[in-house]
């Protein structure tokens, strides 16, 4: 990760990129009108739970699995090709973030290793931990250069430091730099991008921001799809301050239309109870 100067708070420094406050406020106005709605006071679980559909769908769509939302809802039986695998670790990983919370701040590592488990679902000695040098990353999506293990161990302790130390920079700012550093690492030898927007995830909720987990960025990832997801990425990993705030940018513009997303699904509840 990279920032504008040498500060004690760099989380902080990337908020005050140009723009970055424009993105915060508007993703703010977002989640706002979807906690505001009426149905939310009655059936937010039911809000929760689809969010939670929704955003998984849209997080394995991103890694290649892009399942008609129905075509989930009606499976049962994850365990067939390689799409059906992958939609059914995001499926899994959606289901974890929730339990993972009250653990993040104190340990992301040990949140991050878990993540990367219940993701792989596998025996694999290489499944749960950092790759080594050598270790082949399975992550089709991204192709910008590897770093090697030492930059990759190095750079997740600074990330972990910064979470456990805290900061006064916007929940958007942090979710994002969660989210592009682990993307940028790639510190798993498989499923680096579910890991990644799951821990984005984990990061709005906890922050308060999003605390009934019901504006999916993984949903707003997808739709603006694959192609501008990894153009924005290069932004991150080139460490400008224009690089990083279109990156976080990007990331604000998915949150808003994962609450945008809810939003439709409140309307249509209501219209149903009508």
């Amino acid at each position: 990760m990279s920032t504008t100067g040498a500060t004690a708070d760099p989380l902080a420094a990337l908020g005050e990129l140009p723009g970055v406050a424009e993105s915060v406020e508007s993703v703010r106005k977002a989640v706002d009108r979807v906690y505001g709605h009426r149905i939310m006071r009655r059936r937010s679980n039911e809000i929760t739970a689809e969010a939670a559909l929704r955003g998984a769908r849209g997080s394995a769509a991103l890694s290649g699995a892009d399942w008609a939302l129905e075509e989930v809802r009606r499976r049962t039986d994850f365990s067939g090709d390689d799409e059906a695998r992958l939609m059914g670790a995001a499926l899994r990983l959606t289901a974890e973030a929730g339990q993972l919370l009250s653990i993040w701040r104190q340990s992301p590592l040990r949140v991050l290793a878990r993540l990367h488990l219940v993701a792989a679902a596998g025996d694999d000695a290489r499944v749960g931990r950092p790759r080594q040098d050598g270790e082949p990353v399975d992550e089709p999506l991204v192709e910008l250069e590897l770093p090697d293990a030492a930059e990759v161990s190095g750079r997740l302790e600074g990330l972990a430091e910064l979470i456990i130390a805290g900061s006064s920079a916007p929940a958007l700012v942090t979710a994002a730099v969660v989210h592009g550093e682990l993307l940028a690492l790639r510190p798993f030898g498989s499923h680096n991008g579910l890991v990644a927007r799951t821990a984005e995830r984990i990061v709005l909720v906890g922050s308060g921001l999003d605390p009934k987990s019901v504006c999916p960025a993984e949903v707003g990832h997808a739709e603006l799809g694959r192609a501008a997801y990894v153009a924005a990425l290069e932004g991150y990993v080139s460490g400008t301050p224009e690089g990083m705030a279109a990156w976080i940018a990007h990331c604000g513009r998915a949150v808003e239309l994962g609450a945008r997303e809810s939003t439709a699904v409140c309307e249509a509840l209501q219209r149903g109870a009508a």
